[in-house]
């Protein structure tokens, strides 16, 4: 059980005046916000007094890059938008990574971000603390979209504004400021009694729509690239049943993963960055590409040349045909699939083939190829430590993964069979994984479904975020933390190795990672790489945090974007 310390909703000694502050707690508690990241700062204390006269239940991370991996991992692990507050300055800046995770992936986050008091805004530089030219503009790579509160009364519209944009698709995170003395000064506002927020409709143009399922009725090797947008826009459902009623192979992203059931007769599963995929799919003559750019990793690094038309769906314009030509459609992917899946006849004839191979033999054959490859590279060490880990985690759990050796191997061969699986794969910055991991689990328990979840990290990431000890021994969150320590960035020292023949600057002094955890109160144990399955049983059966260290150097199978 996690410990929450939920304010009270009676003013408290000294601070009954509301103030702006309570104009943003009161709209958040009545668009349904139940759970805050962040961390106090001078000029959000407006934020902090009001949330003690509410309801709000707060998390304090140790450093804003995690409190923003925090509420991104709280949105996806729940579906519900994510909030965040910033201070000032260093606070708003330091969030900026954890915010491009976000913005990348399609996470739904309202920021609520502190500003200087009024008249030190603009480019005067009165010498103020934290004081920035432009506060916001610094957010504006990173976010949906960036607005200044200036006057109080404007708080509980820009607040619902920015949640309806948060949660349209594409979704992601958006950014407000408000100044500090707009947070503090009296105000005549009455209380927000009511907030409504509604995702903007995203559907696919219905000429599109006929003209895909014109392609498709006539297509005889046809194919599914499902990527994170299919996630995101819960077109599980409608994936499902386009992919039968065509017979056509599915294939997940990174992002994508568990958007196709594992083991189904169709599913060529995560195996993206193998050349027997890339071939397979080069061999389609229309393949349909579901909430993905077709990016670095989903095209074998840019070596994916498909010869066949490509129906591309995405709710952001800007992916479409950004990498191949084809049919775009810009919409929301449950929204798009649903309408393709009622537009589409029912299912095909047993006669459809490959080249007189059937789709479901296809399937089999390529997975076999995969794993003849596999298997040819002394890679049965890794295997079976995946393999451990998978049995090790019940078939609900949610798992959060940084960007580490362990991960990539996660992107291709990890089943999320009932759970889901998350990476920071959308813009691969280091240390997502455990502050991800700790909202992941406050979520859960937030609404009504607590549970313990896995995060995975190497000891080079695992750095990034080791003060979240901290806070997942404050809230007794139920986090087991594996640690793969291989004594430096594994797959950096791997890249360098393989491109110039040694690493450089990879190797890494690190701590004794048992003894760190258990200074923070939280126990940990280290175990060889053959008994991490029984050693992450034991973590999931206890109480609140831990952590499991494994000391051990896996490798990466083959890259085969440079195969001849």
């Amino acid at each position: 059980m996690i410990d929450f310390d939920p304010g009270t909703a009676a003013p408290t000694k000294g601070t009954s005046q509301r103030n702006g502050g309570d104009l943003v707690v009161e709209t958040l508690e009545a668009l349904g916000a139940k759970t805050v990241f962040g961390i106090p700062g001078q000029h959000a204390l407006g934020l902090f007094d009001a949330m003690g006269r509410g309801n709000l239940h707060f998390v304090s991370s140790r450093v804003e890059n995690n409190s923003a991996f925090a509420a991104d991992g709280y949105s996806r692990a729940t579906g519900e938008v994510g909030v965040l507050f910033l201070s000032t300055g260093p606070g708003a800046l330091t969030s900026l990574a954890g915010l491009q995770e976000a913005y990348a992936t399609g996470v739904p986050m309202v920021v609520v971000a502190s500003q200087i008091p009024l008249d030190g805004l603009g480019a005067r530089r009165k010498g103020m603390l934290h004081q920035l030219d432009d506060q916001k503009a610094s957010a504006a790579n990173v976010t949906k979209s960036q607005r200044l509160i200036q006057h109080a009364s404007g708080i509980p519209s820009a607040i619902q504004d920015a949640w309806t944009e948060a949660i349209s698709s594409p979704q992601g995170p958006v950014w407000l400021e408000i100044p500090q003395n707009v947070l503090l000064d009296p105000i005549m506002v009455p209380p927000v009694e009511d907030a409504l927020a509604e995702a903007a409709d995203n559907p696919p143009r219905v000429e599109l729509v006929r003209e895909a399922v014109k392609w498709l009725s006539t297509a005889e090797r046809p194919a599914i690239i499902a990527g994170g947008g299919t996630r995101r826009g819960r077109a599980e459902k409608s994936l499902l049943s386009i992919a039968e009623k065509l017979r056509a192979p599915v294939i997940c992203t990174p992002g994508g993963n568990g958007a196709f059931p594992w083991t189904h007769e169709l599913s060529l599963q995560s195996w993206i960055e193998d050349r027997h995929m890339t071939d397979l799919l080069e061999d389609a003559d229309v393949l349909i590409v579901i909430g993905s750019s077709l990016g670095e990793v989903t095209s074998n690094y840019f070596t994916f040349a498909p010869r066949g038309r490509i129906i591309q769906i995405d709710a952001e314009p800007r992916v479409l045909e950004s990498n191949s030509p084809g049919l775009g459609i810009r919409a929301d992917a449950g929204q798009a699939l649903s309408a393709l899946d009622d537009a589409l006849a029912a299912p095909v004839d047993a006669t459809r083939s490959w080249h007189g191979t059937t789709p479901e033999d296809l399937v089999k054959d390529s997975l076999a190829k995969v794993k003849a490859r596999l298997e040819s590279q002394d890679l049965g060490k890794e295997l079976k430590f995946m393999s451990d880990i998978r049995e090790a985690v019940p078939a609900d759990m949610q798992t959060f993964w940084d960007m580490t050796i362990s991960a990539y191997w996660g992107w291709s061969c990890w089943d999320a069979r009932q759970g889901q699986f998350h990476s920071a794969q959308g813009a691969g910055g280091l240390g997502y994984g455990f502050p991800a991991a700790i909202g992941g689990a406050v979520g859960l328990e937030t609404v009504g479904k607590p549970g313990r979840v896995l995060a995975v990290s190497g000891d080079g990431s695992s750095m990034y975020s080791i003060s979240e000890l901290a806070t997942a021994k404050q809230h007794n969150v139920p986090v087991t933390w594996l640690i793969v320590d291989d004594g430096g960035y594994g797959i950096l020292r791997e890249y360098m190795v393989g491109a110039f023949g040694k690493a450089t600057a990879t190797e890494l002094a690190r701590p004794d990672f048992v003894k760190l955890a258990e200074a923070f109160g939280v126990p940990a144990t280290r175990v060889a790489p053959e008994d991490v399955g029984n050693a992450l049983r034991a973590g999931f059966a206890a109480d609140g945090p831990n952590v499991v260290v494994v000391e051990t150097l896996l490798k990466m199978f083959g890259p085969t974007h440079l195969d001849d």
